[in-house]
């Protein structure tokens, strides 16, 4: 588990430099252990205080780790016995394999917070050389506990006046960039506004962050507008550094604060103070309910799978064949989909079942599909449509009927295919459907076909889609990934297609305006 803050933090300040700027939660876990063997005292974990002479010791210590959805988090925990001579030695300098070994307990911290009471108990195990023993040794309990932090939300509408243009031919295209120094100094960017283009007193759409993104209302910020280029190479145009509570002050006054720009004199660099000016148009301070509130409440996430099986696979029975299975066991880019994907999902749904449905063949001897039922046989004829909308539509029916029968779940469809869509107005009139269903859609390209056009069914652009009719999605409910782009990057399929689903499953519950139950 590691050093608790300078780990979490370390986990933060690598994703966000990256660009990545969705929230992390914070999970503090509280440990107990009971019917302990019969010795001295215990200990361990990233790591707890020593409770001295019991054998069923309550640790006060809290242990932190960021929680993250979208990737499987394994935890070990270990129990020791400290010998006396030891309890005088700061814990952290503790030699484990000099204290006695009690037991182990082995978990993902997603089968904790997916509890309705957020409350585990394993047993430990004490291995004693080939020998397991799970009877004598115990047991540990976790609770996890969601930071308070998490659930303070701060939204910010900002201002400038009198901006330095950069621009040769026209206004500057300004954007607000907001970091936070971590212990380290090291600065975290937490949040970055639109661009807005050729524009010397901009007003940006409000920006939303949570308090424990910022570390705390006291913690300076470091806000700065930059002039956006094209080629990634930005211009700063102005800086300022305030924390949380300078700027509800700056908004309770109406007043503007001057921003600086360091520069180089005589090979020393001095803030100069600019005319431009930072304006808090807006601060508005709120406790609002977490994607984990909604799952200790009692809602479930469904998991339903599509699978391409169109005659651009190829032949299965061929190595070059994407739905080929290699008789060393290594799996197939659609085995590797599901996989990644059902690993993740299969701690918040309670009968760990989930629909399969192929498209673009003819199952066993019936006619053409593309929405049947896997039942697992190895023999159909391929056709080459690559259609997306029935498997889709069948997906919204299954989270209609839910919703009719006032079911806590809401269903996550992973399509998996080769090809570009060949349907494309239909797709779109049934994502559209979709988007008023507790449903996300995840999609996987393999292959290598251009997905460029697939992209289209993606809204990260801000674009949303329209239906044959005209009617807009009423949220993003799809995210594309080229698996080839994923494999060149740092990322794994389920980062990659996860990240974004607790936001989305969070826009569905606030525009319904369905209530966590606690």
């Amino acid at each position: 588990m590691g050093e608790d803050g300078d780990a979490v933090e370390a986990v933060d300040r690598f994703l966000r430099s990256r660009g990545d700027f969705r929230s992390f939660s914070l999970i503090e876990l509280s440990l107990s252990a009971s019917k302990l063997r019969d010795r001295d005292v215990l200990s361990k974990m990233g790591r707890t205080e020593v409770v001295l002479n019991s054998l069923n010791p309550v640790w006060i210590q809290k242990l932190s780790i960021t929680y993250r959805f979208e990737i499987v988090q394994p935890l070990v925990f270990q129990v020791y016995d400290i010998d006396t001579q030891f309890h005088n030695i700061p814990v952290k300098t503790l030699k484990l394999d000099e204290q006695q070994f009690l037991g182990e307990a082995t978990c993902n911290l997603s089968e904790i917070v997916s509890r309705s009471s957020r409350s585990l108990t394993l047993n430990l195990d004490h291995r004693d050389g080939s020998r397991v023993d799970t009877k004598n040794s115990g047991e540990i309990t976790i609770n996890a506990e969601e930071a308070f932090a998490a659930k303070t939300i701060l939204e910010i509408v900002f201002r400038c006046s009198e901006l330095e243009n950069r621009d040769l031919f026209s206004k500057s295209d300004p954007f607000l960039l907001i970091s936070r120094t971590a212990e380290s100094g090291a600065r975290i960017p937490i949040c970055k506004t639109e661009v807005r283009r050729n524009n010397l007193d901009p007003t940006w759409k409000p920006i939303i962050l949570n308090l424990q993104q910022a570390g705390s209302k006291e913690n300076p910020l470091t806000i700065e507008c930059f002039n956006f280029n094209s080629n990634g190479k930005h211009d700063l145009i102005g800086k300022i550094v305030k924390s949380l509570s300078d700027l509800e002050n700056l908004h309770r006054s109406q007043l503007g604060e001057n921003l600086f720009l360091p520069t180089a004199v005589d090979h020393e660099y001095h803030n100069r103070v600019l005319k431009s000016q930072l304006f808090v148009e807006r601060f508005s301070e709120s406790t609002k309910r977490t994607f984990l509130d909604y799952i200790a409440g009692g809602c479930e996430l469904n998991f339903m799978v599509a699978v391409d099986f169109t005659a651009s696979n190829g032949n299965p029975r061929l190595p070059d064949s994407l739905h080929y299975i290699d008789p060393t066991g290594r799996p197939n880019a659609y085995h590797r989909a599901i996989m990644e994907v059902g690993d993740v999902l299969q701690f918040y749904d309670s009968d760990k079942r989930f629909s399969a449905w192929g498209f673009g063949a003819r199952p066993i001897d019936g006619p053409v599909s593309h929405c049947f039922n896997l039942s697992g046989s190895t023999s159909h004829s391929e056709v080459r449509a690559n259609p997306f909308g029935p498997v889709i539509n069948a997906a919204s029916t299954i989270a209609s009927q839910s919703l009719a029968h006032n079911q806590q779940k809401y269903f996550i469809l992973l399509i998996i295919t080769d090809g570009v869509v060949t349907d494309l107005q239909e797709t779109r009139d049934a994502i559209v459907k979709g988007s008023d269903l507790p449903l996300s859609i995840l999609i996987v390209g393999v292959g290598g076909a251009d997905f460029k056009e697939m992209e289209i069914l993606d809204a990260d652009k801000g674009e949303r889609l329209q239906s044959t009719t005209g009617r807009a999605a009423s949220r993003d409910i799809v995210q594309f990934v080229p698996m080839g782009d994923v494999e060149s990057g740092e990322l794994s399929i389920a980062q990659s297609l996860l990240a974004e689903l607790p936001s989305q499953f969070l826009s569905y519950m606030q525009r319904k305006e369905i209530l966590a139950t606690s």
